[in-house]
This record gives C-alpha cells, structure tokens and sequence, in this order.
C-alpha cells in the first residue's frame, strides 16, 4: 500500500464502538458447500458472500461466456450481426462437433451457419464447435481469437483472468491449460453480459433450441426450478469439480452467482438453488447516503480551502441481513492530501463500506466543487506541513520492527 494511502474516515451506523467491527460478516452462520463462492445484488453492487473469490480455477465450459461476451460487443459495434455466417472448419468440426463426443450443436462439415444460430447453440447447449466456428470467423485462429478474450476481460476489469482457447477445453500445449479465472471475474462477466446486451442475454434463458433439424434442451438445470434463473453456464473441470455462473431475478432484485469446487453434477445444482434462496430471503435495502449527500471532505494542500467535499454520484443504497441491520461502517480512503488546484467532479477517493469486517460495497468518491491554488503565503505554509507531516509518517511506516 502506498504510504500517503491513507484512512480518511470512519462512519459507524448503529454501532456503539469500533469493536463491534470484529463482529461475524456472515448473518445466520451461512457457508457454502462450494469451494469458491461470490455472489452480488446487481443494483448496489454488495458482496453478499464471498468465499476464496479471487482463487484463480480453470474456466471450463464458463470460457464461452467470455466467448459470447465478445461476440455480443461485436454486434453492438456493428463489426458483424446475426446474419453474418462463418464456414464450419474441419478443426471446429472434428474438435467440438460431432466426434469430439461433447457438447456440440452437430454443425456440419464445410456448411455455413449464422451468427444468430452459432449463438444460441453456445448460449442454450454450450456448443463446442459452435464456439470455434465463431472463434476462426471472427479471428482467422482460435489462438488468436483467445488473445482477444484476454483483451476484453481486461477491458471489463478482470484483471487476472486468462483465456487459451474459445471453448474452456484442455490444451495441452499451452501452459495455462483451458486458462485461468476468479469468481469474482465471472460475476464480472456475468453482469456485463446481462447488463450490456440485453437483446442478446434472453438466449441464455432460452429453454431448447432446433437447428438443422435437431432438437436439444437448455443444459442449465436451474431454469426447470422455475425460481427465477434466466442463465448463465456451467463448468467442470477435473480435480478441480463442477462449477456455475448463474443470474437469478425474483421480487424485483437480481443477483449473479458463481460457485466453483462442487463434488458432482447433483451438488452444482442444489447448493446453486439453496445459496440463491438465502441471498433472496434474507437481505434487504438500506439506504446509507443520499443522492447529493457530501459523505465526506478530503484535504487539499495550497489551496483557496483546506477542504474539499466528496460525494457520490447516486445514492448510496446496500443490501444488509434482515437480521442484523446494525453490523455497517464505511470509510473514505484517498491520496492525500490534494494538491491544488482541484478540479470539480474530480475522482478523488473511494467509499468502502464494511459488514462487520468484510468489505460488502466499494464505488467512487468525486469532488463537490473545484478549489483553486490559494495565495502565495498559503502555498508555502501548506508545502511546509505536507514535508513535516510526510517525514514524520515515512518514520512511523519506516521504524523497524524489534527482532
């Protein structure tokens, strides 16, 4: 951590004293049987559990999320559209078409198939070949449509994340296997595709899918559960187990979930369907700042003002146990100080907000107005105190531990 990062400020909701802050972060005693779990509320954005979420596992089948995700920014850009038709190669045909013995939307040898058609065929049976027919149409090579995965997952945050391949296959001859992803990663993911491409996010929930004469059921199980799950994939990957990403809406309220390390097929879907039920049933919305509300003032040096007023740019709304509403705090951190001049609506710092120790909800903090540079003798007076208070930190975060 930097050492002018610094703890600005430290807002206590219903709480008597900073000790209650060691208090458990997890309402009911919850766990998960999953090895790796991450879920959030979508229109706040809060953790509602969080279980070894920035682990990196192998993608499995989930790689074709990325796969779509890629496809979908490329329709919206008008690059290509869902009548666009790529030719079905004897790499796609022979990998993850029929005699691959996988999951495959049986495209044939040397025929052309729509975008449209490749979708739905990934989307609804999680079609190997209908993934690499995309992967070469789009990218002459599936190698290099993966680089391009890898560069989208960038765009969208996942910082880690790694793609080999268009389909989450094995490869043996890449050190990353069928690549590498978080949790937290695949919510990422999860939001951006239902977020962004709405049009396209309803093939996900499709229930079954024709195409050239063949019938074939959505492989998602969730959907049958009739809870509200309308998508996303599933994984599984040996000696790490099964996996999922899926995105429920019920009530008004939608969360994405991913879960990873489960023992068996049967196990994927019940812990799937009792997580979601618990995240359903037992949180609800509290609002902590309103819309326009300064939740802060940052420091600025050599300025006309010593302050500066930070505040969100929505309300700042989460979703805390019904059991026990009482377990928040949040914090401002930022740089400091300011230097001025300070420009308004200026991204300054972070809002975190805590559930007992963990950390729930975490968004931007901008300036309420700009500050500009302050006279002459305020300037030197401020650079005086930034050295003095900058000396004395560097010896406090300096002084060596006693051996």
């Amino acid at each position: 951590m930097p050492k002018r990062l610094i703890l600005l400020f430290l807002f206590l909701l219903g709480i008597g004293n900073v000790a209650a802050m060691a208090q458990p972060a997890v309402p009911g005693a919850f766990d998960t049987k999953a090895a790796q779990a991450f879920m959030i509320e979508a229109s706040t954005g809060t953790i509602l559990l969080a279980k070894n979420e920035d682990q990196p596992i192998s993608p499995a089948s989930l790689a074709k999320l990325m796969t779509l995700d890629v496809v979908f920014d490329a329709i919206g850009r008008g690059e290509i559209s869902l009548d666009t038709e790529y030719p079905v190669s004897e790499n796609a045909w022979r990998t993850g078409g029929a005699p691959s013995r996988a999951s495959t939307m049986f495209a044939a040898l040397k025929s052309r198939v729509r975008v449209g058609d490749l979708i739905q065929g990934v989307a609804v049976q999680q079609a190997n070949d209908g993934c690499i027919v995309l992967a070469e149409g789009i990218s002459v090579s599936e190698r290099e449509f993966a680089r391009r995965m890898t560069a989208r997952a960038r765009e969208l945050g996942m910082t880690r994340a790694v793609f080999t391949n268009s389909t989450g296959l094995p490869d043996a001859n890449d050190p990353n296997g069928g690549g590498k992803v978080s949790l937290r990663e695949l919510v990422a993911l999860a939001q951006d595709l239902q977020q962004k491409h709405q049009d396209l996010y309803k093939y996900f929930g499709q229930a079954d899918f024709t195409w050239n004469k063949i019938y074939q059921r959505n492989k998602n199980p969730l959907l049958l559960l009739n809870i509200g799950v309308d998508g996303l994939g599933l994984g599984f990957t040996e000696g790490e187990g099964f996996s999922i990403v899926a995105s429920v809406q019920r009530d008004g309220r939608r969360l994405f979930l991913a879960l990873g390390g489960l023992k068996n097929d049967k196990e994927r879907t019940e812990e799937t369907r009792r997580v979601l039920e618990w995240g359903l049933s037992n949180f609800k919305s509290q609002r902590i700042f309103a819309d326009g509300e300064v939740i802060g003032d940052a420091s600025v040096y050599g300025g006309a003002q010593s302050t500066v007023g930070l505040l969100a740019k929505t309300p700042v709304d989460v979703y805390v146990p019904v059991d026990t509403p009482d377990r928040l705090s949040a914090r401002i951190v930022y740089r400091w100080p300011l230097t001025a001049p300070v420009a308004g609506d200026y991204e300054a710092g972070t809002l975190r907000v805590f559930l007992g120790a963990r950390l729930v909800r975490e968004l931007p903090l901008y300036t309420k107005e700009s500050v500009a540079q302050g006279t002459l003798s305020r300037r030197a007076f401020d650079a005086f105190m930034e050295l003095t208070e900058s000396l004395l930190f560097s010896w406090l975060w300096d002084k060596p531990l006693p051996t």
